[in-house]
């Protein structure tokens, strides 16, 4: 039973975290396929995590020698190096950095991670390459007319 709650919870947070909320003016957006390349390898990257833990909750005796933290850790670089691969073969492009950020951000923090880095990004449109801040114009001086 808790097993069916956990992945019922799990479920939920990724279909939460994936909707993006409204935005007016030009700011950059990640498509949706880019999105659904992210949860799909947070959600991948966490069930790998609970593979090589016989499916457990708690990190004990699992046979394949890893520790917690080294399965973290493996798990987290092959995330990081097929996301992207699988991201651009399905966008038939190469990837933006804001792209490539969300997919890697996904798999240091499952599911969240990519919504996080999205959000920074657009707190921070200069992170952007080829970013322009908007020009402020001088005060005019009037000049008295002297007579």
């Amino acid at each position: 039973m808790n097993r069916k709650l956990a992945l019922l919870a799990a479920a939920t947070a990724a279909f939460v975290f994936a909707g993006q909320s409204a935005q007016a003016g030009g700011r950059n957006h990640v498509d949706k396929r880019v999105a659904a390349v992210a949860v799909g390898a947070g959600v991948a990257s966490t069930a790998a995590y609970f593979a090589i833990n016989d499916w457990h909750w708690k990190w004990g005796n699992n046979g394949s020698g890893l520790t917690q933290l080294g399965a973290y850790g493996a798990i987290t670089i092959g995330c990081a190096a097929v996301s992207p691969i699988v991201a651009t073969v399905v966008l038939k492009r190469q990837l933006t950095n804001r792209e490539a950020h969300v997919l890697l951000g996904s798999c240091v923090v499952p599911v969240v991670g990519g919504w996080l880095v999205n959000a920074a990004y657009n707190a921070h449109p200069e992170w952007e390459p080829g970013y322009k801040p908007a020009k402020h114009r001088k005060a005019r001086k009037h000049r008295m007319k002297k007579m």
